[in-house]
């Protein structure tokens, strides 16, 4: 078996999930919606809409996105550098404004429906599969009338 040593795709999302993928909203969704809301300060949101511009300039707009499809986006790893470098101040705001995200690091992302030089934009399908939690694989749990470590 090989062990995986660089991954291709990276994606940053949060807890709330969008409307049409059900998945964590991207990090540009969650930051347009404290903008939208008026949670940020004005200096802030300035901040975050010069780098939202930025990356206007500089990457395509996949059409799937445009027409708001199920799918998300991944960058891709080999141009994270540059890309986390923008993102960076954007994480900074996330965490100024305490809303939790995940940086999500992955070889596999899913069906690729579009690709351009820094991302990919992955299809999501509907079968969203809840499954009931699997009896416990770890250590046995100490009987109640077993001493504990504290005594």
């Amino acid at each position: 078996m090989q062990v995986v040593k660089k991954f291709k795709y990276c994606r940053i999302q949060g807890r709330e999930l969008a409307a049409n993928t059900k998945r964590g909203k991207g990090v540009f969704s969650m930051l347009h919606q404290m903008v939208t809301d008026g949670v940020m300060e004005k200096e802030d949101a300035d901040l975050f809409l010069e780098i939202d511009a930025w990356f206007a300039d500089v990457l395509p707009w996949p059409p799937q996105c445009q027409r708001q499809e199920k799918v998300i986006c991944f960058f891709k790893a080999q141009n994270t550098e540059m890309m986390m470098k923008m993102i960076h101040p954007m994480l900074w705001l996330l965490e100024r404004y305490k809303k939790p995200y995940y940086v999500i690091y992955t070889n596999m992302p899913g069906e690729i429906v579009y690709e351009d030089e820094y991302q990919v934009a992955v299809k999501v399908d509907d079968n969203f599969v809840v499954e009931d939690l699997q009896k416990g694989w770890g250590p046995p749990l100490e009987p109640p009338n077993a001493p504990s470590c504290a005594q």
